[in-house]
């Protein structure tokens, strides 16, 4: 194993992703909370932009962002 693995996704990509992904969830769960989960879920399924939809696309962006953070090769120091 490289001395460079260690530090591998560690980069701002990754640190954003986990922001996106944080921030999705919270809104998420206090919406469960306070209304219940079927009613949250309709509001993820019906037709209109709610905040539900985006919270999901957070997570989604997140994912991506945290994809990016891993593929991308962390600047060398020496």
């Amino acid at each position: 194993m490289s001395r460079e693995y260690s530090r591998r996704g560690r980069n701002w990509f990754t640190a954003m992703g986990v922001l996106f992904i944080v921030m999705a969830l919270i809104v998420l769960v206090r919406n469960m909370i306070l209304w219940s989960p079927e009613f949250a879920l309709d509001f993820l399924l019906g037709p209109d932009i709610t905040n539900e939809k985006v919270s999901l696309g957070m997570i989604i962006f997140g994912c991506i962002m945290i994809g990016f953070g891993y593929r991308k090769q962390n600047v060398r120091v020496n």
